[in-house]
C-alpha cells in the first residue's frame, strides 16, 4: 500500500514536471526572478516607512568597513582599496567643504573622463549631500554651457584633461560667478582653483555623517544628461530610488560579491556608473576600469584582470567581432555580460566566437520608470513579463501612426493597444510606486514625456519613444524609436540640435537631419539633407569644419543630400519619412549626395565606388 502510495506521488510529480517544462519552460527562472523583484521592494518599502534610506553611498561606507583592503576600483594596472576610496573620497569633501563653502543640497556639475578621481569626486560630493551633474565630455562650446545652466549647478570641477573644453566656456562661468575646480597641481587658467593642492593639506577624516543624510526615495541624487528626443540634451533627474534600482542590476542577474566587473563605457553614463561602479558597490566586487573601449585591447584585459563580468552596448559586441580572430578567444573567465542594444545576429556570433557567456540583456531608459531584465537570456529580446510583473510595473503597447508621429486615437479618443506580436509604442503608467521624476529645470520638457486620459480620464503614461514587440511568450523586443532621435555609437543624436549647428553657416538656410540604417551596423548614421540660401554656394570644406568643431564625432551627419527645397508636412514640420526610406543610395537618389571624409577633411562626392565600399565595410563609419 506504501509503495504504491509514493509510485503515485512519483508519477504524478513526474507529470508535474513534464507540464512545466512543456507549457512554463521558465517558471523556475520567472520564479527567482520574482522574488529577487518583491525583495528589492520590500528594502525600499522599509527606507519609505522608516524614512532612513541606505544609499549607493551608505552601502560602500560599509563595504569600506567589511573589507577594507579589498580592490574596489583597479586602473591602468593600479589597485585602489575600498579603504583608500574611502579616504581619497574623505579628502575631496573636506577640501570642497573647507575651501569651496560647498553645502548640502547643492549641485555640482562633473566633468571628468574615466578615472579613479571621478569616483572619488563624486563620492566625496554625496558624503557632503550635494547632487552631482555628469557631463559628457565630449559635447563643447554653448551644448556644454547650456548642460551645465540647466541643471542649477552653482560650482563645476573638471578633470585635468578637459582644461581645453573648459576653456571654452570659462567667460561665461565667471560672468556668473560660478566656482571651478579643476583635478590639477596648476590649471593656468585665472580664477580657476587646484584640488589636488588641497588634497596634500586637508586630513582624510570622515566629515559630519549628518550632510550625506537621506530620508526620502525622491530627492535627487545625480543629473544625467539625455538627448530625449528633442533639442539639446536634458537634464533627467536620477533619484534616490533610480539610483538604488541602477545599483542592483547585476545582482538581479546574479552578480556576486566575487566578480570583477570590466567598465569600458563612459562614467557620465547612466549604464557605467550607475549599473557597472554602483553595481560593484552594491556586491562589494571589484571594478576594472579603462580610460576608453578597445576593442583591440578588450579581450587581453579580461584575461589579464580575470573578468568576470562586462558591460557593454550593441555596437561594443559588433566591434569585438569585427576584430580579426586569434587563437584562444574563448580562453577567459568572462561569465556574464550585462548590457543592451546588441542585434540578434550579432548576439549569436559572439557568443559563438567567444564562448558559453551568459547575455543579460536589458532595457531602461535613463528618466524612464520601466525597465526590462532578459533573466532567461532568450537571443534576441530586452526582457520579460509576466502577469505579476505587470501588476507591479503596469505598462502597455499602443498604436502609433509613425508619419503623424502621435498615438493612435479611437473615436472615444483613447489609445489603442496593439494585439500581441504587433509593433507598438511602449508606455508605463505613472503611480506612486512607478514615479517620473522628469527633467530639472524643464516643466515643459518633463510634461513633453508624458501621455495623458490614455485609456481613462486622467491617467499619466511615461512615453519611452520605443517601438516593441511582445510576443506570446511574453518577451519583449525593441524594433526602433519615433520622434527626432536616432541611436549611433551607442549614443542617443537629438536631430534638432545637429540642425542648429549646420544651420549656423551662413549659406545654408535650412537643415533637415536624421538617421538612416546601414547594413551591417548597430543604429542609424546621420545624415542631413540641406537647402542653400539663393544666390549660395556649397563650401562642403566650411560644413566640415562646422561640424567636427561643434558637434561629437558620433552626431556629425555622415552624408549630406543638397535638395532645392525642404519638404514639410501638413503640420509643417520637416518631412523625414521619405528621407529615412531613401537612404543613401546614389543610384536612387537624383539629389546630389556627399560623405564625411576625414583623411580630406572635408566631404566629398559620394560615389557609387564609396557607396559599395560602405556597405562591405572596406571604408569604415
Amino acid at each position: 500500500m506504501l509503495l504504491a502510495g509514493l509510485s503515485a506521488c512519483a508519477a504524478a510529480l513526474l507529470a508535474l514536471h513534464v507540464v512545466q517544462r512543456l507549457f512554463f519552460p521558465y517558471f523556475w527562472l520567472d520564479l527567482r526572478y520574482l522574488l529577487k523583484v518583491l525583495r528589492a521592494g520590500l528594502r525600499v518599502e522599509f527606507y519609505k516607512r522608516t524614512g532612513r534610506v541606505e544609499t549607493t553611498l551608505d552601502r560602500f561606507l560599509a563595504m569600506a568597513v567589511r573589507v577594507p583592503d579589498k580592490p574596489l576600483l583597479i586602473f591602468e594596472g593600479q589597485s585602489y582599496s575600498y579603504r583608500q576610496v574611502d579616504r581619497r573620497s574623505n579628502r575631496v569633501a573636506q577640501a570642497l567643504l573647507r575651501h569651496a563653502s560647498f553645502k548640502k543640497g547643492d549641485t555640482v556639475a562633473l566633468l571628468m573622463s574615466n578615472e579613479p578621481d571621478f569616483v572619488h569626486v563624486w563620492l566625496g560630493l554625496a558624503k557632503l549631500g550635494c547632487t552631482v551633474a555628469f557631463l559628457n565630455i565630449n559635447i563643447r562650446s554653448k551644448s556644454l554651457l547650456h548642460c551645465f545652466n540647466s541643471c542649477g549647478a552653482s560650482a563645476l570641477v573638471a578633470g585635468a584633461d578637459m582644461l581645453g573644453t573648459l576653456k571654452e566656456i570659462l567667460p561665461s562661468l565667471q560672468e556668473d560667478n560660478v566656482s571651478v575646480w579643476v583635478m590639477a597641481k596648476d590649471s593656468n587658467l585665472p580664477g580657476v582653483h587646484s584640488v589636488l593642492e588641497l588634497l596634500e593639506v586637508v586630513p582624510d577624516d570622515p566629515v559630519p555623517s549628518h550632510l550625506r543624510f537621506v530620508g526620502d526615495l525622491k530627492s535627487p541624487s545625480l543629473y544625467i544628461f539625455t538627448s530625449g528626443t528633442t533639442g539639446l540634451p536634458k537634464a533627467a533627474v536620477i533619484s534616490q530610488l533610480q539610483a538604488l534600482k541602477g545599483a542592483s542590476g547585476i545582482w538581479a542577474f546574479g552578480g556576486t560579491s566575487e566578480d570583477i566587473i570590466y567598465v569600458t563605457l563612459p562614467l557620465y553614463h547612466s549604464a557605467a556608473s550607475l549599473i557597472g561602479v554602483s553595481g560593484c558597490i552594491h556586491l562589494g566586487a571589484t571594478c576594472v576600469l579603462k580610460k576608453k573601449f578597445s576593442a583591440s585591447q578588450f579581450w587581453d584585459d579580461c584575461k589579464k584582470y580575470n573578468i568576470t563580468v562586462i558591460q557593454y552596448i550593441g555596437e561594443i559586441c559588433r566591434y569585438l567581432c569585427k576584430q580579426p580572430k586569434k587563437e584562444g578567444e574563448k580562453d577567459h573567465k568572462v561569465r556574464m555580460a550585462v548590457g543592451n542594444g546588441v542585434r540578434t545576429d550579432v548576439w549569436r556570433e559572439f557568443l559563438d566566437r567567444f564562448g558559453n557567456i551568459k547575455m543579460c540583456e536589458l532595457y531602461g531608459a535613463t528618466e524612464g520608470n520601466i525597465c526590462f531584465l532578459n533573466h532567461t537570456g532568450k537571443i534576441g529580446s530586452v526582457g520579460r513579463s509576466n502577469l505579476f510583473y505587470k501588476l507591479l510595473f503596469p505598462f502597455e503597447l499602443i498604436k502609433y501612426d509613425i508619419q503623424k508621429d502621435e498615438p493612435v486615437r479611437n473615436e472615444e479618443g483613447w489609445c489603442v493597444k496593439v494585439k500581441q506580436g504587433e509593433t507598438g509604442l511602449l508606455i508605463s503608467k505613472i503611480n506612486s510606486v512607478n514615479p517620473f521624476f522628469g527633467y530639472a529645470g524643464s516643466k515643459k520638457h518633463t510634461e513633453s514625456k508624458l501621455l495623458f486620459n490614455v485609456f481613462r480620464k486622467g491617467d499619466r503614461f511615461f512615453n519611452t519613444g520605443d517601438l516593441m514587440i511582445h510576443d506570446d511568450d511574453n518577451f519583449l523586443y525593441f524594433r526602433d524609436r519615433i520622434g527626432d532621435t536616432f541611436r549611433w555609437k551607442g549614443e542617443n543624436v537629438a536631430t534638432t540640435e545637429v540642425s542648429d549647428i549646420i544651420g549656423m553657416v551662413d549659406f545654408i538656410q535650412e537643415a533637415n537631419v536624421y538617421g538612416v540604417a546601414v547594413e551591417g551596423h548597430e543604429g542609424k548614421v546621420g545624415m542631413a539633407s540641406i537647402v542653400l540660401k539663393p544666390n549660395q554656394s556649397l563650401n562642403l570644406k566650411r560644413i566640415y569644419e562646422q561640424v567636427v568643431t561643434y558637434l561629437p564625432g558620433y552626431a556629425c551627419p555622415k552624408f549630406l543630400r543638397i535638395q532645392e527645397k525642404m519638404e514639410i508636412t501638413a503640420t509643417f514640420k520637416q518631412q523625414k519619412f521619405r528621407l529615412v526610406e531613401e537612404g543613401f543610395d546614389p543610384s536612387v537618389i537624383a539629389d546630389p549626395l556627399y560623405f564625411l571624409d576625414d583623411s580630406q577633411k572635408s566631404y566629398v562626392q559620394l560615389t557609387r565606388d564609396i557607396y559599395d565600399r560602405i556597405l562591405t565595410g572596406h571604408i569604415k563609419i
